[in-house]
């Protein structure tokens, strides 16, 4: 089965709370990959599907593209751990000259490729790890990237360097590793969730600018 086809199969096209002018192939209560255990992931092969969900942060981030479309219009954007591509697909709608998506999981490129032919859209993907990639864009996106301290060790002071030549921006839904030591704060919202994957009903989520050392 190809990736397309997979995701085809395990996702409905849904559409996110904070963000229903956008089109996204999303686990559901009724697709197999929602209640899927770690056995069943291990036995295809498969990471965590992180791309399934519209995350809190990626959610923000794409809500304030959309409400404020000159931020992105016209610029080279980065959607750094893009997961199914919510914020890029927001940034290409806005007018944004070239969007890329980076992320590692090979579904979830599938998956942003999908979605973007949804909202009739053009993002290119990144597979891979982009960490150590000289800067080359105008704006770098990054929803909810503070989750666990290996993961903020390795980002971090990457962002920090292409935060001298870009604009980089973090979404928080109040994870426990974002330091917040130069960041700028650009603006909070509210953003439903469900308690399959948060402790709570409703994240608030800060939007922050990353400032260079």
């Amino acid at each position: 089965m190809s990736a397309e086809a997979f995701l085809r199969a395990h996702t409905v096209l849904g559409h996110a709370p904070l963000v229903p002018e956008i089109g996204l192939y999303l686990a559901s209560e009724i697709t197999p990959i929602w209640q899927a255990s770690e056995a069943w992931l291990a036995e295809r092969n498969l990471a965590p599907p992180y791309w399934a969900f519209a995350w809190p942060g990626g959610q923000a981030l794409a809500r304030h593209v959309l409400d404020h479309p000159a931020l992105a219009a016209g610029r080279s954007v980065l959607d750094f751990a893009a997961g199914g591509g919510i914020a890029a697909i927001a940034c290409a709608l806005a007018g944004a000259a070239l969007v890329e998506a980076a992320e590692i999981d090979p579904l979830a490129i599938a998956a942003i490729g999908l979605n973007a032919a949804a909202n009739g859209v053009t993002i290119r993907p990144i597979p891979g790890d982009v960490v150590g990639a000289a800067c080359r864009w105008d704006l770098i996106l990054c929803g909810d990237v503070c989750y666990e301290a290996p993961m903020t060790r390795h980002i971090l002071p990457w962002l920090r360097r292409m935060a001298v030549s870009a604009e980089v921006w973090i979404a928080d839904p109040g994870r426990a590793y974002l330091p917040l030591e130069g960041m700028v704060r650009l603006a909070q919202m509210r953003v439903p969730t469900t308690l399959e994957l948060e402790d709570r009903t409703e994240r608030q989520v800060t939007l922050w600018r990353l400032m260079p050392e």
